[in-house]
């Protein structure tokens, strides 16, 4: 696997934030999905990368920096056919390494909290996420699971 720094141009990666988008939908109201469409991801405060194996999307993830030492997890996805293969680990090391190298205090993250979203905070846990309270602009949500570690 690979992982690239992406300007979300590629019909591949803008598939899969679709499908992303269309996922959260089924699982949470609309007032409630905080994935970010693509042009939100543009913007600079977001450094967004995908993970290739050959010419083949596996999955994608962002940092969006909230401040000098925190910084936020978004669009974590893996593609549907690329599950349980490792792919968000591998893109999880990357990011809390990118974390590190931006002197990062805290990383934190805003999921659903369906039971769709399960494997997501196994995930997020293995790596020493814990629930937190909401954080940034974000507001308490039944539909919403916050998490956040140390860097």
């Amino acid at each position: 696997m690979e992982i690239r720094l992406d300007d979300l141009s590629s019909p591949a990666v803008v598939g899969l934030l679709h499908e992303h988008l269309q996922s959260m939908s089924l699982h949470s109201p609309p007032e409630s999905i905080h994935a970010l469409d693509i042009e939100a991801l543009r913007k600079p405060e977001i450094t967004f990368w995908s993970v290739w194996q050959n010419t083949e999307l596996m999955g994608c993830g962002a940092i969006k920096q909230l401040d000098s030492l925190h910084g936020e997890i978004k669009s974590m996805r893996t593609a549907s056919m690329h599950r349980r293969k490792g792919v968000g680990a591998f893109l999880m090391r990357h990011i809390l390494e990118e974390a590190k190298r931006r002197s990062y205090h805290r990383l934190s993250l805003e999921t659903g909290s369906a039971k769709a979203f399960a494997p997501a905070h196994q995930l997020y846990a293995n790596f020493g996420f814990h629930a937190c309270g909401p954080f940034a602009d974000y507001v308490e949500d039944p539909y919403s699971v916050f998490m956040t570690r140390e860097v």
